[in-house]
């Protein structure tokens, strides 16, 4: 951990790995289902992330690494030439501001519907364990489908999905990726006993159920370079039905496996994710000590709560999620005191540029 008397603030500028940070403030990758024909970003997502380019990052939202990999209507792709040049509209846009942004590599496993899958396929996860939560489909929230388990054999596949992905990122002009193995979906979902009941080298022991999370850090990182890269976890979330009986004894040996490698930052989610941050006792500075390297904390943080955070050497970079929807300004109003534009939660999913790009700056 860095020394603790050094001041340290949210505007000041930083490094997350090799990546130059103008602020410590992130932007959270958040879904929004505005993806076009063919899940590709579209110019009003590539105005949305350039209005909030004064982040220090941006973590673009979650964005499936295959046709497999999809959940929710309408989220987009980095497995295709056309999602490629979408992308590459949003990060230029970003730069041209003087912004930074990441994508985040998502693969929710089973937490899908057949009506987004190809063929009307079966989701795929560690275990033919059908989650308790609902996903946004055409038809509006529904139930996710029974999941069917994933074969050993497809597991070389899925990893160089991971990889391929991070190829087609970087050529779209990313500053890095983040592998998203948070919120209960399919990194998550095989790291978590109540998920994984497999018997074989992805399931058992914590070594065993952690493996998909080493092997697609480990593709993603020979290919963006580790300083490029980034890991999102969510330790105690209820989210999508996940659950683990020990996630302390858990998500140590996971940071204690990552810490080695010299990874751009690890993302951690404390308490439910947009909910409780005292959901379950869960020691989160003992992870951040054990990793060594850039740590951002998210979830319910003010400004207050971020300073303290920072300068107390507990984190490094604060994410901000939800407000960051309402307020394309938001590093200048924290820095200024000035109020936050109020939520539209009927705008979040779906739609137009409405509650989108036409939030007022100040």
């Amino acid at each position: 951990m860095r020394n603790p008397t050094v001041s340290r603030s949210l505007f000041e500028p930083t490094r997350a790995g090799d990546i130059e940070l103008a602020n410590r403030i992130v932007m959270a990758p958040l879904t929004r289902d505005r993806a076009g024909a063919g899940r590709v970003p579209t110019p009003l997502m590539a105005e949305y992330y350039a209005q909030r380019a004064d982040a220090g990052l941006i973590v673009a939202e979650g964005t499936q690494i295959s046709p497999e990999g999809q959940g929710y209507l309408d989220t987009p792709g980095i497995y295709s030439a056309a999602q490629v040049k979408g992308w590459k509209a949003v990060t230029d846009g970003v730069h041209a501001r003087g912004g930074r942004i990441v994508l985040q590599l998502w693969h929710v496993g089973r937490v899908s519907h057949v009506s987004l899958q190809a063929g009307g396929k079966q989701p795929v996860a560690p275990s033919a364990i059908r989650a308790k939560t609902k996903t946004f489909t055409a038809a509006g929230f529904e139930d996710v489908s029974e999941p069917r388990a994933l074969d050993a054999g497809e597991m070389p596949r899925l990893v160089n999905d991971y990889r391929r992905a991070t190829e087609l990122a970087m050529d779209a002009g990313f500053d890095g990726v983040e592998v998203h193995a948070a919120n209960g979906y399919l990194i998550d979902q095989f790291m978590r006993d109540g998920s994984n009941r497999r018997q074989d080298a992805w399931g058992g022991s914590i070594d065993n159920r952690t493996r998909l999370l080493r092997e697609a850090v480990a593709a993603v990182a020979s290919v963006a370079g580790a300083g490029r890269t980034g890991v999102r976890f969510s330790p105690v979330t209820p989210s999508n039905d996940i659950r683990d009986s020990r996630p302390q004894a858990l998500f140590e040996r996971a940071v204690d496996h990552l810490a080695p490698l010299g990874l751009a930052y690890i993302h951690v989610v404390e308490g439910a994710t947009g909910g409780d941050r005292h959901v379950e006792p869960f020691d989160y500075a003992a992870l951040r000590a054990r990793f060594g390297g850039t740590w951002m904390a998210n979830n319910g943080y003010d400004t207050g709560m971020a300073n303290a955070a920072l300068a107390s050497g507990y984190a490094d970079l604060i994410a901000f999620g939800r407000s960051f929807i309402s307020n394309p300004d938001l590093v200048r109003r924290l820095r200024e005191g000035a109020p936050l534009n109020k939520l539209n939660p009927a705008t979040l999913y779906g739609g137009g540029a409405e509650g989108y790009t036409d939030y007022p700056a100040l």
